[in-house]
């Protein structure tokens, strides 16, 4: 029983880690996380938090594009994995729809609070949902639908810190502003735009205001390129870097991997390797062998 209680406090911790650095006033910098290797990767760089990426997890996982191809059951099995390498950090999951309905997003709710996680992002998109990356139109739920999903999302919440992030679509400013309203009277701890319609700071500061709910911010090639450090600080609770950690091991595997192809030979790869000591080091074989240790004395 004990030890059970002692999980459960450290994940409340993480929560409420995760509620205290917002209310701090400081922004949550972090960096999209598509499997526990890469979470871990993210935690040994300093970030002080977690968000995971549907995006990478969908590539990585399936080689397929974000299109709500993998199940809850998949992208939970993926976050908790990911909790668990960076058990004491918080980590934000990416929920996508919530899998269908207000059942569906209660139940994932239910579920993904269980694996530890600190904070839940819901879309307001028609599921299956439609990659913002991908070409054609994005079908979106009605503001009413979206707002429902967002009380059902607070109703089955078991710990009060968790933190509801709730993030819309849109394609257009008003809408963008009206759906957040919407969503932030809902129970919204954090209201997120998505869509290329929010493209300066000026955006971001209506956004805040008009819902006075803290604003979480994907920094993909539009906002990355128009907003400073600062600019973000000013105005964002949570930042998040989704597809650097993805793309850059693309890159580098796709060049080291030709030459492997080819050359038949590891020598002079045009990436370098990590050494094997460090490598070890990073995946927690001290631990386990510390673990051993203790148990067979």
């Amino acid at each position: 029983m004990s030890h059970t209680v002692n999980i459960n406090n450290a994940m409340n911790s993480e929560a409420r880690s995760l509620r205290g650095m917002m209310a701090a006033g400081r922004t949550v910098w972090m960096a999209g996380a598509y499997d526990a290797l890469s979470a871990r990767l993210i935690a040994q760089a300093g970030f002080k938090a977690v968000c995971t990426t549907g995006y990478g997890i969908s590539a990585s996982h399936l080689g397929r594009p974000d299109v709500e191809a993998y199940t809850m059951t998949e992208n939970l099995a993926v976050s908790a994995a990911i909790v668990e390498a960076v058990r004491g950090l918080p980590v934000v999951t990416d929920c996508d729809t919530g899998y269908g309905g207000i059942v569906n997003v209660h139940r994932t709710m239910r579920q993904f609070e269980k694996a530890g996680v600190a904070g839940m992002i819901f879309e307001d998109q028609l599921s299956p949902k439609h990659c913002p990356c991908l070409p054609g139109p994005i079908e979106l739920i009605s503001v009413e639908e979206g707002a429902a999903k967002i009380r059902a999302a607070c109703d089955a919440r078991l710990n009060p810190d968790t933190v509801i992030i709730a993030r819309t679509d849109a394609t257009r400013m008003d809408e963008c502003i009206t759906r957040a309203r919407a969503y932030a009277r809902a129970g919204a701890d954090v209201v997120q735009p998505i869509s290329g319609c929010v493209r300066s700071l000026a955006d971001l500061q209506a956004l805040r205001e008009a819902t006075g709910k803290p604003v979480s911010i994907q920094l993909l090639n539009w906002l990355e390129t128009d907003l400073t450090p600062v600019d973000v600080e000013s105005v964002a609770a949570l930042a998040t870097y989704p597809l650097v950690p993805l793309m850059t091991v693309v890159k580098a595997l796709q060049e080291n991997l030709a030459v492997l192809a080819k050359q038949h030979s590891s020598a002079g790869l045009p990436r370098p390797r990590t050494g094997m000591d460090e490598f070890k080091g990073l995946i927690g074989y001290d631990d386990v062998a510390a673990l051993q240790g203790r148990c067979e004395a």
